[in-house]
């Protein structure tokens, strides 16, 4: 899989623009993706976490620093810094690179103000503690950043982004085959149901009947033995109201069992670790999936993260909201098991 990285690229702004745009022309030519501080306005709080969000998102940070301190955070400390601080906290691999002191440099591009050279100066032997190149213009900057990245890459390989299409296997794909096939007969159940009955203009009262219609046997543990496990008798309208709230975004397999296990049981005792069984999960995920309630999250996740994520639908949301009224008109069973 041909991985692309993201790299956060900081530095003071004006005085570095033409310096900034030979770091990100270097690191697309290395087909990577650069991100920096020049797309939001980091002088507002809530744009602050977006930008801390980035760093946390991204593979690598590059600071460039020249003889500016930079403009400051309500803390005092400039923007730059605050950046720079926050990569290191949270052990995202830096590359700073470093103004030469022998390097010409105009007078208009360096602080006038004693108190901010000072601050410029600690900045710096902070940056200087850790790997550090020194560049005395910006195409000696544009390779040293290219070569020094490549070794990052080299020696500190990160998670990276990959195409969805290069993460799909085949026995994903055998997966959803299976899946598909075993609920075919619901499928067909869902189109007898909606050519014969007198309501085919109300999807959604549809829908609610059908889920009420499947009654199912679940079994909850309270230990990781599954001897002895309580059984409930729950409809898959009990399932999809015991699932739906934190699928608004989206969930995890584990996650909706543990929400499962919660709304069935009205415990927190249950086992921590798939307190109901994985298949049984991926069956009425599939189940629910073939009505049309649910759908594969389509949030971009990390490579390494395994775990299969589920979100509601445009339809799934509209009877999430309207189920309960439904349920009181048609006198159906409830989630709580009365009529």
């Amino acid at each position: 899989m041909e991985k692309k990285y993201q790299v956060f690229v900081s530095s003071t702004y004006e005085d570095l623009k033409e310096e900034r745009d030979q770091v990100i022309k270097a690191v697309l030519e290395m087909g990577h993706i650069p991100v920096g501080m020049e797309m939001f306005s980091a002088a507002d709080e809530e744009q602050w976490k977006l930008i801390q969000r980035q760093i946390l998102e991204s593979d690598y940070y590059v600071v460039v620093v020249a003889n500016k301190y930079g403009s400051l955070g309500s803390s005092g400390i400039s923007y730059t810094e605050m950046e720079y601080d926050f990569a290191v906290e949270n052990r995202i691999p830096t590359l700073g690179f470093v103004l030469n002191e022998q390097s010409p440099w105009p007078s208009q591009k360096s602080e006038s103000v004693e108190k901010s050279r000072k601050a410029l100066t600690n900045f710096k032997s902070k940056v200087k503690s850790k790997l550090v190149q020194f560049w005395g213009s910006k195409e000696d900057l544009h390779g040293k950043v290219s070569i020094s990245l490549i070794k990052a890459i080299t020696t500190n390989p990160r998670t990276g982004w990959v195409r969805s299409s290069e993460v799909i296997g085949p026995e994903v794909m055998k997966e959803i085959a299976r899946l598909s096939s075993e609920n075919a007969a619901l499928r067909n159940e869902i189109d007898r149901l909606k050519s014969t009955s007198i309501e085919k203009n109300d999807e959604i009262r549809e829908v609610v009947k059908i889920l009420d219609r499947n009654e199912f046997t679940i079994s909850i543990r309270f230990s990781s033995a599954w001897e002895g496990a309580d059984e409930y008798k729950a409809t898959l309208l009990d399932i999809f109201e015991g699932v739906a709230p934190n699928l608004q975004v989206e969930n995890s397999l584990p996650e909706m069992a543990k929400n499962l296990a919660l709304h069935i049981a009205k415990s927190t005792g249950y086992y921590k670790d798939y307190p109901i069984g994985k298949n049984k999960i991926i069956g009425w995920a599939a189940d629910l999936a073939s009505l049309d309630l649910i759908e594969p999250s389509k949030k971009k996740h990390s490579v390494h993260d395994k775990e299969t994520y589920w979100s509601l639908t445009k339809l799934g949301k509209q009877v999430l909201i309207r189920s309960r009224r439904i349920i009181l008109e048609e006198g159906l069973a409830s989630a709580d098991g009365e009529s």
